[in-house]
């Protein structure tokens, strides 16, 4: 197991911060694995990703802060340290379409995804068998307008006896409330079946098939209180003939919800997604 550190920095563009970045880990003998940036000319701000192994590196990991920030303070920056040694613990969440849970739990399976996934979360019984194929805890919580407080409630106790860092809606068919979003922010991340901004809400491919697309696509993004409104992660198409049936693109669809949701889930446990302006950076 990789024993590696990854600094996510966001601050006010100007010169010098890369240097400056360098020169601490160089003087603190760190071996940097990989380094990425972007400059956002219209906003005017810098952001980076850079990783390094920890083997050699001098600093304390428990003292870093103290250590780094002259160099944050300098350059306003804000940032935040992500070891790899903490593998992020996931929730998925689930109604009755099991496409995106069954992919998810393959890959994580087969060592794709390195993540611990401890907790499946379900409206319906439909996929309890198969969570637990995979070995994985289902909880199954309904949920309706009458007990959706409570119903919430008993998913944040699990959330929090279960440890959980990231909420992974892989089609859970539910509309999250305010309190929900708020409790996790930058911490939820959906599946929508649609290329966003077109066809948000309930039923985008009967919706599509009835505008005669020529594309389809599926959206993954991070969940804020405005429904499908929040930052995209990935998103991927595939064409449409006049052959294809409503059935056609539900089928060619849920390929695509497949991926684009397992790549934004391995972006984001891999540290490898900085957010502003309601944009994601996504770094190589």
């Amino acid at each position: 197991m990789k024993n590696t550190a990854t600094l996510l920095i966001t601050c006010p563009d100007t010169k010098g911060i890369v240097a400056a970045i360098a020169d601490f880990l160089h003087r603190n003998n760190a071996n940097i694995l990989h380094a990425d940036q972007h400059q956002d000319a219209e906003n005017k701000l810098f952001l980076m990703r850079v990783e390094w192994d920890l083997t050699d590196f001098s600093v304390d990991i428990n003292h870093f802060e103290q250590a780094f920030s002259p160099v944050a303070h300098q350059f306003s920056m804000q940032w935040q340290l992500k070891l790899s040694q903490h593998k992020t613990r996931v929730a998925i969440m689930v109604s009755q379409y099991d496409h995106c849970l069954a992919d998810l739990l393959h890959r994580h399976k087969s060592g794709e995804l390195a993540c611990e996934i401890p907790l499946v979360i379900s409206n319906h019984r439909d996929t309890e068998a198969l969570v637990k194929f995979y070995g994985v805890d289902f909880h199954h919580v309904a949920i309706n307008k009458e007990n959706k407080v409570a119903a919430e409630a008993a998913q944040f106790k699990l959330f929090d006896d279960y440890k959980i860092d990231l909420i992974v809606l892989a089609r859970y068919m539910q509309i999250l409330s305010p309190d929900f979003v708020a409790r996790y922010p930058q911490q939820i991340i959906n599946i929508h079946h649609s290329f966003l901004p077109a066809f948000i809400g309930a039923r985008p491919y009967h919706r599509a098939f009835e505008r005669g697309v020529k594309l389809i696509g599926a959206t993954s993004h991070y969940v804020t209180e405005v429904l499908d409104e929040g930052p995209i992660i990935e998103q991927g198409t595939d064409r449409i003939s006049h052959r294809d049936q409503v059935e056609d693109l539900i089928q060619k669809g849920r390929d695509l919800e497949r991926v684009v949701l397992s790549k934004a889930v391995r972006w984001h446990i891999e540290n490898r997604i900085l957010l502003y302006a309601n944009k994601t950076v996504i770094f190589d």
